[in-house]
């Protein structure tokens, strides 16, 4: 396909607040590669990494990495889609982002997209599950079947986000029983709607407000986010040979012995793993995500969107990006083109 596209440039190290951190970039759409399939955006979705790169970069890039679109055109080595196909893919670090109306994915990560929810709801889906199910499945062990791990406890911290949303759904589908952290109402509520068994407060301690509910301590931990505050809590309520798992970035040196005595398994989700070193297993989020799309399709689990903006535009971008610094997201916002 020939012509031009806009894109959604930002502006490296710049504040969201910036007169200039956003511009329309006027660029050729890209050409697929072998494996790759080029995708017209419907609908794109916002991230905490959004703000993270867009400060933490040296270099002006186009973000967003959760889109919604129709196969435009396929690589020569492209399987499982087809012109005309409706897509939801989170991509790859190591290309420009989703902000535009045109992108080239590689195909094994994307997915069939769900055909019960509109693009808005479906494209809310993609990073975040993708980085729920790694971390319940790839990296914690469980197993992905319904009630295959009835018996298991795992407590969720930071559930109310974007990946803790979709945590409790997948770890309630396959059986576990979810103590979710959240402090406000409103949070406390999201959690118990998603499948949510118990409910604690983040801002008191964690131990003890897990024994109020029953037990002592738990067989997994999934941590989404303020990983410092909660080093010390979660020694305390990690079980015996029990596994951990974090996504968020600490911003200094931790000390991993406090989980010696206990075994503990402590490992690292980073969605982009996969794509950035091109593994041999890459076709497994694809993989990930067509079973996502089942399961939202079969309504045992739903979308975790929030907040809709209409209209590709710097102004729209910008809203997003102030929106999600105010650290107080439950679940995810998302741009219509």
């Amino acid at each position: 396909m020939e012509g031009t596209m806009k894109s959604i440039l930002a502006k490296g190290g710049s504040s969201a607040m910036d007169a200039g951190a956003f511009s329309i970039l006027e660029q050729p759409i890209p050409r697929p590669g072998d494996k790759d399939v080029l995708v017209r955006i419907l609908a794109i979705g916002m991230n905490p990494v959004d703000t993270k790169i867009r400060k933490r970069s040296e270099q002006d890039k186009v973000l967003g990495w959760d889109a919604y679109g129709i196969v435009e055109e396929t690589g020569m080595a492209v399987t499982g889609f087809k012109e005309g196909d409706r897509v939801f893919y989170a991509g790859s670090m190591t290309r420009p982002g989703c902000n535009s109306e045109y992108q080239v994915v590689d195909h094994r990560l994307a997915a069939i997209a769900p055909q019960n929810l509109s693009p808005a709801d479906a494209v809310a889906m993609p990073l975040t599950a993708i980085t729920a199910w790694e971390g319940l499945f790839d990296r914690l062990g469980f197993i992905p079947n319904t009630h295959a791990n009835t018996g298991k406890s795992i407590l969720i911290i930071g559930a109310a986000g974007g990946v803790g949303s979709i945590a409790i759904q997948l770890a309630h589908w396959a059986g576990l029983t979810v103590y979710a952290t959240a402090s406000r109402p409103e949070t406390a509520q999201w959690c118990t709607t998603l499948g949510a068994d118990h409910v604690i407060d983040h801002k008191a301690s964690l131990s003890q407000e897990l024994e109020a509910s029953g037990i002592k301590t738990v067989d997994a931990i999934f941590c989404t986010t303020q990983i410092e505050m909660h080093w010390n809590a979660m020694a305390e309520c990690i079980g015996p040979q029990g596994s951990i798992v974090f996504i968020d970035d600490p911003a200094s040196p931790l000390d991993i012995r406090i989980f010696k005595q206990k075994s503990v398994r402590l490992s690292w989700e980073f969605m982009f793993c996969r794509s950035l070193f091109e593994t041999d297993d890459m076709a497994a989020q694809g993989a990930a995500l067509a079973r996502v799309a089942g399961l939202l399709d079969a309504g045992i689990l739903v979308t975790t969107q929030q907040r809709i903006l209409q209209g590709l535009s710097p102004d729209n971008i910008r809203s997003m990006h102030i929106y999600q610094e105010k650290g107080t997201m439950i679940g995810k916002q998302v741009l219509v083109l």
